[in-house]
């Protein structure tokens, strides 16, 4: 049997029934032991919808000599399968062999699982033997060891990676992008993607997928509608993924009717992952009846709806205070063939809290069939905060203990419920379980988008160029707040320290320095919007609405975990939050 015409049963295989046809001819003719294309037959069977990676496998143990090329198609099978982990054992194997040396598309494919489970430990000592087999100028494999870099977080090794490669392709920008939004550095990945395109290189899909992740993370709404006209202008809008990502970016930007709008007029079919963004979306700007609303289309639409739609939907009541139909969903979810993840526990403790149903929300924790997480415990100290519940929140307290929680947010709101007591002694107990358990606060910042640019403030920052100028308008409003009634809330600084200093500490928080920032850089009558990585404090909380009225500005603050819109002296979230 020639070799052509066994290639050529190949390229016609489209079962796996076909595929053990050929295997089959080729034992039976004597040549599966040294005809080449047995290779390509055991990739068609580990990566093809036809195929069987398992049966792959067993196709390859009846060689009893494989080649580098035999090792390839396995390879590439578990590179790309459910299992990437058993790729990296099967490399380790064919080492130990010694009796065939690998490849530049050998080291890849093992590259490639690695980026997969983040094995960052085991693509260092493949680098190293890439080194050894003189593979280093191979782009490919550069890039993909560039990618393996910036999936597990190892940035300025794969910057450096990216700056030594003499020659570049778009995979290897596209990586260095992902990595850097990826990585918590997004403004690095915007500008990389601007460098990208003087370049010479055009943004693809991948490409703008990183683009849009920064932008959600910085808030960078102008960025983003610009990055917008360019994927509808080059027709990428084609592709879902896209759509979804301009949704969640616009959304995370503050323009959710915008987000709605994209949502609305989709060129490409929307998946259930589309449905959720734009449901989650309507939930963080706090319109619950909308997100139900979509929420109700989307069963309509005969879209499934999977336990990351009821996650969001839970979300939408509990920014909307929408109790009883946040706990009629929450009951109902069992009703559709899933169960409870301890994120929907979350979502419903934290609803039932905020509305003051304590006892029904630590009845929830007692009856989940999992260990409650330590987000639970700290949403029921949340609401036994707002309600004074003494009791209770020392029980939430000594769990979040036993749990090994040293979060700087447990402690104030266990001090802060002590103080509301007046409880002195236990709030001095507090404060010196944080010296001797080291907690550490995680540091405050806040983003501001003024003309394009984006400014970046700390708590108490004096780094910035204009930062007398800004100081000087915070005593201006500290000064005009006052005469409105303002007291500082100083029960939000946990520090040994005087009351003064305490206002001191308030005072320049890093949102409000971006805000003293917006009122100073940007036209009289517009809106400023801050990006805050914490919660909002309450302090600030109160400060913004009196400033939303006093200089008739509406304030957008995203935090972690929704937006709030000041404007006239009040919030969107209702002081629901």
């Amino acid at each position: 049997m020639a070799f052509p015409y066994v290639e050529s049963l190949i390229q016609k295989c489209t079962s796996l029934a076909h595929i053990k046809q050929v295997q089959v001819q080729l034992i039976t003719t004597g040549v599966f032991q040294f005809c080449p294309s047995r290779s390509n037959l055991i990739e068609l069977c580990a990566i093809s919808a036809a195929g069987s990676l398992s049966y792959a496998t067993v196709i390859f143990r009846q060689i009893q000599s494989p080649v580098t090329n035999d090792w390839n198609a396995i390879l590439r099978g578990l590179a790309n399968s459910k299992e990437p982990r058993n790729g990296i054992l099967w490399y380790r194997n064919m080492m130990s062999r010694g009796s065939r040396k690998p490849d530049a598309l050998t080291c890849s494919f093992v590259l490639k699982a690695c980026a997969r489970v983040l094995a960052f430990s085991e693509a260092k000592q493949i680098q190293s033997q890439i080194l050894r087999f003189g593979f280093q100028s191979d782009v490919l494999l550069q890039t993909t060891l560039l990618d393996v870099y910036a999936k597990t977080s190892e940035i300025t090794g794969a910057q450096q990676l990216f700056d030594e490669l003499p020659n570049r392709d778009i995979a290897t920008w596209n990586s260095l992008i992902a990595g850097f939004a990826q990585g918590s550095r997004p403004d690095e990945a915007l500008s990389l993607f601007e460098r990208m395109k003087l370049e010479g290189f055009k943004p693809n899909e991948i490409s703008v997928l990183g683009a849009l992740s920064a932008c959600s993370q910085l808030g960078a709404s102008k960025k983003g509608e610009k990055l917008h006209e360019y994927i509808k202008n080059e027709k990428l809008d084609s592709n879902v993924q896209v759509c979804n990502a301009v949704i969640d970016m616009y959304a995370k930007c503050g323009l959710v009717e915008k987000a709605y709008s994209v949502f609305d007029n989709m060129p490409c079919i929307r998946t259930v992952v589309t449905w959720n963004t734009m449901i989650m979306a309507l939930a963080m700007h706090g319109h619950g009846t909308r997100a139900l609303e979509v929420f109700n289309q989307m069963g309509l639409a005969g879209v499934h709806r999977d336990s990351i739609t009821y996650l969001a939907v839970l979300c939408a009541c509990n920014h909307a205070g929408l109790v009883e139909e946040g706990v009629c969903l929450f009951n109902s979810i069992a009703g559709s063939n899933m169960r409870p993840n301890v994120k929907h526990y979350g979502c419903v403790v934290d609803l039932l809290g905020r509305a003051g149903r304590l006892e029904e929300a630590h009845r929830i924790i007692n009856s989940m069939a999992m260990v409650p997480d330590v987000v639970l415990w700290q949403s029921l100290l949340g609401a036994c905060k707002i309600y004074g519940n003494v009791d209770m929140a020392e029980l939430a307290s000594q769990k979040l203990v036993e749990m090994g929680s040293k979060s700087c947010g447990d402690f104030v709101l266990l001090s802060n419920v002590y103080a509301a007591h007046e409880r002195w002694n236990d709030v001095g107990k507090v404060r010196e379980a944080m010296k001797r358990e080291d907690v550490k606060k995680i540091p405050g910042f806040s983003y501001i988008e003024v003309k394009g640019v984006i400014h970046k403030f700390v708590n108490g920052d004096q780094s910035h160029v204009n930062w007398r100028e800004i100081y000087g308008k915070l005593d201006e409003i500290g000064f005009r707040v006052k005469t409105y009634g303002y007291v500082p809330e100083t029960s939000f600084v946990l520090h040994d320290i005087g009351k003064e200093d305490k206002e001191y500490a308030l005072n320049y928080h890093s949102e409000k320095l971006a805000v003293a920032f917006g009122l100073l850089s940007t036209t009289k009558g517009s809106s400023i919007q801050v990006i805050k990585n914490l919660r909002i404090c309450g302090d600030c909380h109160v400060v913004f609405k009196l400033v939303s009225k006093i200089y008739d500005r509406e304030i957008i603050v995203r935090d972690r975990a929704r937006f709030h819109r000041f404007k006239d002296g009040s919030c969107s979230c209702g002081d629901y939050w």
